[in-house]
């Protein structure tokens, strides 16, 4: 299958296993316009894909994801239909990955922040380099967190937890994650993918009917949590773009 997708994402055939890597390194795969639409377009197509059983998603260079890319934010906060046409992306992005058909394995090879945090988050399987870490921090930068991390945390950590890290967007590192139940393993920064493309041709050995109507049994919980919260949280992010607090640290960290 040929995939249609923006030069930020490529995505590698490996038997039935798909590699699929976000491709910014000088960027740290921070979230632009690019990256953000093809993620919204990625997932059905992996789903679409007759031959793929598993995928398994990592970046390149010294980051999963940095989060989004502030250029972008600066936009959004000037320009409403940007901003409606991004945030509507976004809900296709939580909602396509937790319906998509095949299991997605993270390898978390760098940091995960903000955006980044939510792939790993809606993930179904967690792999993190011993150096990588989570991290969303929507509010300290004054906006709503609307994806992922809030709205999946509680189904995988405590409520808690799931609270004190949104609120304050203190970095989780990858031992921590998974002691809290963040993430399934952590490996030695250079076996972080070997490991993750390990279990994902395990799985994808697996009877694949058997193996996906599970996923979606599970999954059925996630999707549950994610329409309950969802529009609520994107109406409340769009209006965190018109806040004093948000235009300001934005302008702050553009001209630092």
């Amino acid at each position: 299958m040929d995939y249609d997708l923006p030069d930020a994402i490529q995505v590698k055939v490996d038997g039935p296993v798909r590699i699929v890597t976000l491709t910014r390194p000088d960027h740290l795969n921070a979230v632009n316009d690019e990256l953000h639409h093809g993620l919204a377009t990625l997932f059905p197509q992996l789903s679409a894909d007759a031959e793929a059983r598993v995928a398994v998603i990592t970046g390149e260079g010294r980051a999963f994801s940095a989060g989004g890319d502030f250029d972008l934010l600066d936009r959004m906060a000037k320009d409403r239909g940007l901003r409606r046409d991004t945030l509507a992306e976004g809900r296709e992005i939580v909602l396509t990955m937790v319906r998509c058909r095949l299991p997605l394995v993270a390898a978390v090879n760098g940091p995960a922040v903000g955006l980044g945090c939510s792939l790993v988050a809606l993930a179904d399987v967690v792999y993190m380099a011993e150096s990588a870490y989570l991290a969303d921090p929507h509010v300290t930068v004054g906006l709503v967190a609307a994806d992922g991390g809030p709205v999946t945390w509680p189904l995988h950590t405590s409520l808690l937890l799931a609270k004190e890290y949104a609120f304050t967007g203190d970095r989780i590192p990858a031992s921590r994650a998974a002691e809290i139940g963040l993430a399934n393993h952590v490996y030695p920064d250079g076996e972080v993918l070997p490991a993750a493309l390990a279990t994902a041709h395990k799985v994808a050995a697996l009877p694949p009917q058997a193996v996906e109507a599970t996923k979606r049994v599970l999954n059925l919980h996630l999707e549950q949590a994610v329409l309950t919260t969802i529009d609520f949280a994107l109406a409340a992010e769009n209006e965190s773009f018109d806040t004093p607090e948000l235009l300001a640290n934005v302008e702050r960290f553009l001209t630092r």
